[in-house]
């Protein structure tokens, strides 16, 4: 681990996770408001959203930097793992709803009289937690199973990644589904018992969002320097080779590719409680597309790259919608081709070399 990271890696590490931890706490809540330190309850909630977004970049970047697979619907298991933990949300509510019952508001509009069989333990934290990890891990697992035995690659496979987070959010706007329609989960109360709209709340999420973060990177160093990492960056670079030696690549494509959706799962999970909110429009396509976009951005195959991307386009984006909204998708189309013309100057300086 000492020579895996090195000095200046540890230091980062160590870095991070005081500012997470000390400083984040400490300038929300001991800083009075009226100082010019005070770190305001929207700048803690921004914060955790974008370090929800930076551990899909780092999802994404296991998979696109260090294994050549390129996703667009990673955004379908992100909002998978929201919805798992919406559920749960919803439930803590109570009967504090609009219609004063029981059950969701959602449903009581429906005129349902009881939920669903897929509603039964959302009532239980743990229960539901383990579907965050569960659905999205178990959709990945069965949708790249037969994607990677069929040798889908390339180009093809990012098309029907983005058709199935398409077909995905078109079921999830249908009401009768019971997740909500086009409204999706919102007005949570509290969680674990413990309201939710308030100082300490927002910055203990922010906090477990940043340990999340840390302890993924920490994995994923772990994962792309051992035998099982320099493996998968033989499929990214030479799949066929790699076949004639006698490994399989479907094994460690059908692996990394579970635990990326794994951890964009998590990242849904603590994003939907901060946030406040959970709908289809979290598994979009564009939804997909940006992810790749903070992984392009900050430059793959690096680990920390794709999470200073995720803050850099994500920060710019929460610049550009309040001053120049109408600009906004130029921009970020200026940094995707930015990215993308990086990248192809990496590859040909790499022929070159090679």
């Amino acid at each position: 681990m000492k020579t895996m990271l090195g000095f200046k890696g540890w230091a980062g590490v160590s870095a991070a996770t005081i500012t997470i931890v000390v400083l984040v706490p400490v300038l929300n809540l001991m800083v009075p408001p009226g100082s010019a330190f005070h770190l305001s309850d929207y700048l803690v909630s921004l914060l955790g959203k974008i370090l929800c977004y930076a551990i899909c970049a780092l999802a994404m970047d296991l998979i696109w930097g260090y294994t050549g697979i390129l996703s667009l619907g990673h955004g379908l298991f992100f909002a998978l793992g929201g919805y798992a933990m919406g559920m749960y949300l919803m439930r803590q509510i109570g009967n504090e709803g609009q219609y004063r019952m029981d059950m969701p508001d959602l449903m009581v509009f429906l005129n349902w009289k009881v939920f669903p069989w897929y509603w039964g333990w959302s009532d239980s934290f743990v229960l539901q937690m383990l579907l965050v990890v569960l659905v999205p891990g178990l959709l990945a697992f069965v949708f790249g199973f037969f994607a990677f035995r069929s040798r889908i690659k390339g180009v093809y496979f990012s098309i029907i990644t983005q058709a199935l987070t398409f077909a995905a959010m078109l079921l999830f706007f249908r009401n009768e589904t019971g997740f909500g329609g086009n409204n999706g989960f919102t007005d949570f109360k509290r969680i674990l018992d413990v309201p939710i709209a308030t100082s300490g709340m927002r910055v203990a999420l922010c906090v477990l969002t940043g340990l999340v973060l840390i302890g993924f990177f920490l994995m994923a160093r772990v994962i792309v320097h051992s035998k099982y990492g320099r493996v998968l960056q033989a499929i990214r670079d030479a799949e066929v080779r790699v076949m004639f030696t006698g490994y399989d690549p479907v094994a460690y494509k059908l692996s990394i590719w579970t635990l990326s959706a794994v951890m964009c799962g998590v990242a849904g999970a603590l994003y939907v409680p901060q946030v406040g909110i959970i709908n289809p429009g979290e598994m979009s396509p564009a939804a997909g597309i940006e992810m790749a976009i903070w992984a392009a951005v900050g430059g793959r195959a690096t680990l920390i790259g794709p999470i200073v991307g995720a803050f850099f386009v994500n920060g710019a984006k929460s610049w550009f919608t309040v001053a120049l909204l109408e600009y906004w998708l130029f921009f970020l189309g200026a940094f995707a081709q930015f990215a993308q013309l990086r990248g192809k100057k990496k590859a040909m300086q790499k022929d070159s070399q090679a």
